[in-house]
């Protein structure tokens, strides 16, 4: 069955379980580069025991990219999906009814780096370059096509790279394997930091991601079919409360407080670098999961701008997204 029939396929309805205390709604979420603090609200609201207190009991279902975990969705192995939000616009354009009900990023997050062992010092001089990409089809690959495009260059003037977003990027690196890499953070600011790659395009800040995308943007996102947060209101509000409740949590949290939070595995084996990483990003995520309008609108036309992404049906933008939940959300955080 390809992909996209495979998507027709109905994951069995989530059965709750009751506990001592309450009910428990058991979800699956598919989620690329788990350890990366694109996912830091949901590491949060996993180890702050706030899905529990919600009621919700959370299987992740990792992979090494956002396509990837789209995938797993598609072929019915998962809920609920934690991505980039652009994913939805394709998805739309092919007749696939998915939304995004909470936002966790303001930013795409995401960063552009050479290799330091080459003299390159800018996006036009890679044409001819190897550019990692956590793989095709994925935030990181949208985000290289951008930086190539607005700076004249376009993708097919670079080779493609599909490297994931874990320790398998880094060692591409180092091999020599590919001479740039589009990846999230800690990845991409460990490797600055060691001085083993260039910033050369960044959209990690506010004001560097609308410079890049004509405009604010939505970034990390949860999002589902639309008939799944019909059938299952419950369990898409608690998936909510936990995730807007970790971003209110987040506003006030101090570095020390990150540290006592967030595994040691997810460190990159540096706290220093993660810690780091964590500050550039912190103004980007999200403050109450609720999208923007403006945002969503920016958002599209950055990716139509995207080769081979104008065919097929127009998203109706405002079917992309809904924030009944959030908005129920931020009443109780």
């Amino acid at each position: 069955m390809g992909a996209w029939a495979a998507s027709r396929a109905v994951l069995a309805a989530p059965e709750p379980v009751r506990t001592e205390s309450k009910v428990m709604h058991r979800v699956s979420i598919a989620l690329a580069a788990p350890h990366s603090l694109q996912h830091l609200p949901l590491t949060l609201a996993d180890r702050l025991g706030y899905f529990g207190q919600s009621g919700v009991a959370v299987e992740w279902l990792p992979h090494e990219s956002g396509a990837k975990a789209l995938a797993n969705a598609l072929q019915g192995q998962a809920h609920v999906v934690a991505g980039a939000f652009e994913h939805l616009f394709g998805l739309h354009q092919k007749g696939l009814s998915y939304q995004a009900f909470v936002q966790m990023g303001r930013t795409p997050q995401l960063s552009l780096g050479v290799a330091t062992r080459l003299d390159v010092r800018s996006v036009m001089a890679l044409k001819g370059a190897r550019v990692g990409v956590s793989s095709l089809q994925s935030s990181t690959h949208f985000m290289a096509c951008h930086w190539l495009m607005q700076n004249g260059l376009l993708p097919e003037d670079v080779v493609f790279v599909e490297v994931g977003s874990s320790a398998g990027a880094v060692d591409a690196l180092r091999a020599g394997a590919i001479d740039a890499l589009c990846n999230p953070d800690p990845i991409m600011y460990g490797l600055e930091q060691r001085n083993e790659i260039r910033i050369i395009g960044e959209a990690r800040t506010l004001v560097a991601s609308r410079k890049l995308m004509g405009g604010p943007v939505p970034g990390a996102s949860l999002w589902a079919r639309s008939d799944f947060l019909q059938k299952q209101p419950e369990l898409t509000q608690a998936l909510s409360d936990a995730v807007v409740h970790a971003l209110k949590w987040l506003q006030t949290a101090g570095l020390t407080d990150i540290l006592k939070t967030v595994p040691p595995s997810h460190w990159e084996g540096d706290r220093a670098i993660y810690l780091g990483a964590f500050e550039k990003l912190r103004e980007s995520y999200g403050l109450d999961g609720l999208f923007a309008s403006d945002a969503v609108a920016n958002a599209w036309q950055a990716y139509k701008r995207l080769p081979n992404r104008s065919g097929g049906n127009r998203p109706v933008l405002a079917s992309t997204y809904t924030n009944s939940f959030a908005a129920k959300s931020k009443t109780r955080f």
